[in-house]
């Protein structure tokens, strides 16, 4: 039987770059429904009637289930077969895009974008593991993992400006449905394509279901209860009721994690003194990045009144900015390490959200603005991207790696959601304010977004101080920093 079913592998193996073509498709739908809704928002909160601190759960539902059950997903792939998992998630994230699209209400559509999160945080590690199984380590997968680092990377910068044309072309619905003939596609060829996994190690691979849907239900009510500050008060029992709940619920997934056999996160991995300090700066760094494209995304389209085609177009060069940056810092990590472009990064991150805090006005206009701050940030970013990954990753040992990779692209979900919602209520806060106190509408949003920036520089810096106190520096060779830039 073995015999056989190494056969059919081999069958396969001359179709590699045809399977990593048809992998890296899936990935690039995963990221693009990251970035393609963001140019929608506005139209979206229109459309179906968010009230305005509500709107940011189009964002965070999507990413809490994504970065809650990322770490299950790759265990799932393993335990049930890559294939079979793969195929499964990919049907499951096209049918949900659907009920997406086909939303009438935004609670319908808020429960519609979580469960497209929980497929792709499934669909995600698999397809990895497929191309890690496929490739052998050295040249081959460092080609590999370079198309797949590049296909992400497109899909973000696709997404804002996919997005733009999709919502002013044919509606918001499309930016989802577009999904559902890939997805279908994306299937059909997987099912003559894709290698068996024999699974033979299966078998000792146990799933801490318990943990992920603690930390995903505790994750939900902390940010619940935050977005509804605004709207009830911070004096409200029920506010607090939800955030006390959500810290209850994550002290349990901590306590499930040291007591289970298979724990979904080995809290010792955190002894490793950089995996700690890195993971700990990127949920930080996190925090300030998803809060900034959603701000900038309703002031360029609610305030300077772009459509939304010309708002994709403004949030282009700055892919192209932390592309530039990202291949400087793989270069210079070998020479000085990557401490120092991991301090550099989020400083001058939170330099660019102090200009955007400053500038941004009634009346203003793109190019005086706006681009100047957020050009500012795309520097850090490029800075701290590379930097980071190195930093969470390096030093861990080799059955640690890809559980170390995991945790990093965990927390940068959860920190995104978390201070989408911190930064989302302060926000929110000072538009009701300025709107009790009779302020124009335009202005009470301008007030508002600058206050969730402002509070945006504070946690930049707090990740200046975190890197600077804790992560260790190191010198890398080349090949690390390849597929830390990939990655």
């Amino acid at each position: 039987m073995a015999a056989k079913a190494d056969k059919k592998l081999s069958k396969h193996s001359d179709n590699k770059w045809v399977i990593l073509s048809l992998l890296a498709l899936s990935q690039f739908m995963v990221i693009l429904d990251v970035a393609i809704v963001n140019v929608a928002l506005p139209t979206i909160s229109k459309k179906l009637h968010f009230a305005p601190n509500d709107l940011q759960w189009v964002v965070t539902a999507y990413t809490l289930t994504f970065g809650g059950f990322l770490l299950l997903g790759g265990r799932a792939s393993d335990l049930f077969g890559r294939r079979k998992i793969f195929m499964t998630s990919v049907f499951v994230f096209s049918f949900f895009s659907l009920m997406c699209g086909l939303a009438q209400s935004e609670t319908t559509l808020i429960i519609a974008r979580a469960c497209q999160g929980l497929a792709a945080a499934i669909m995600s590690p698999a397809a990895l593991s497929i191309i890690l199984a496929e490739f052998a380590e050295g040249k081959e997968r460092n080609t590999a993992m370079g198309v797949w680092g590049a296909v992400a990377a497109g899909g973000a910068a696709a997404g804002v400006l996919l997005g733009g044309i999709l919502t002013q072309y044919l509606g918001w619905r499309w930016n989802f449905f577009v999904n559902v003939p890939v997805g279908i596609g994306v299937v059909l060829a997987a099912s003559r394509l894709l290698p068996r996994h024999i699974g033979e190690e299966s078998k000792k691979i146990k799933l801490d279901l318990p943990g992920a849907t603690l930390a995903t239900s505790g994750l939900m009510s902390l940010v619940y209860g935050l977005s509804k500050a605004p709207t009830l008060t911070w004096s409200s029992k029920t506010v607090w009721e939800f955030i006390v709940a959500g810290i209850v619920l994550l002290i349990a997934f901590i306590i499930n994690e040291s007591r289970v056999e298979q724990p979904l996160m080995p809290l010792q991995i955190f002894k490793i003194r950089n995996v700690a300090g890195g993971n700990a700066a990127f949920i930080v760094i996190a925090c300030t990045m998803f809060s900034m494209f959603f701000f900038l995304t309703l002031y360029i389209q609610n305030v300077l009144g772009y459509s939304p085609v010309k708002t994709g177009l403004c949030f282009l060069p700055i892919t192209f900015i932390i592309g530039v940056m990202s291949a400087i810092v793989s270069n210079l990590v070998g020479k000085i390490g990557y401490k120092p472009p991991m301090v550099a990064g989020p400083f001058i991150l939170g330099c660019g959200l102090y200009i955007l805090s400053h500038s941004l006005k009634v009346g203003g206009n793109y190019w005086d603005n706006v681009f100047p701050g957020l050009a500012t940030c795309a520097v850090g970013m490029g800075l701290t991207f590379v930097s980071g990954t190195l930093a969470a990753t390096s030093g861990v040992p080799k059955h640690f790696s890809g559980l170390a990779s995991g945790i990093l692209n965990t927390a940068q979900q959860v920190g995104g959601a978390i201070g989408l919602a911190i930064l989302s209520a302060v926000a929110y806060s000072t538009i009701k304010t300025d709107s009790i106190a009779h302020k124009s509408a335009a202005a009470a949003q301008v007030h508002g977004y600058r206050s969730g920036l402002e509070v945006g520089v504070g946690l930049a810096m707090a990740a200046v101080v975190v890197v600077a106190l804790v992560v260790k520096n190191q010198k890398v060779d080349a090949k690390e920093a390849l597929a830390a830039a990939n990655g």
